[in-house]
């Protein structure tokens, strides 16, 4: 799940959410505004039963996706779209 919070100057604060245990291990969020390296937007685990990391952008088109533990790639269904590259957002 993607929450977008506009903040000031044009940037955009993005949440990334996903369950405490789905899937099991460590998650990142890895994309162009990181040079796809893992570990640089690492979800955290939340009291509320989540893990999650927040990113501020820049608008334009920014595409990412997760990596767990074990090499396990996958998308966010609540992406603006999702192609064979991934997950994209599109920020104004």
């Amino acid at each position: 799940m993607l929450t977008r919070t506009r903040l000031f100057g044009g940037k955009t604060r993005v949440t990334f959410r996903l369950p405490a245990q789905v899937p099991v291990g460590t998650v990142s969020v890895v994309g162009d505004f990181n040079g796809w390296r893992p570990g640089t937007a690492e979800l955290v685990q939340r009291r509320d039963g989540t893990r999650t990391v927040s990113i501020s952008f820049p608008p334009g088109e920014h595409r990412f996706r997760y990596l767990a533990t074990g090499g396990v790639w996958f998308d966010d269904e609540a992406a603006d779209r999702i192609d064979p590259q991934g997950s994209l957002i599109r920020l104004e």
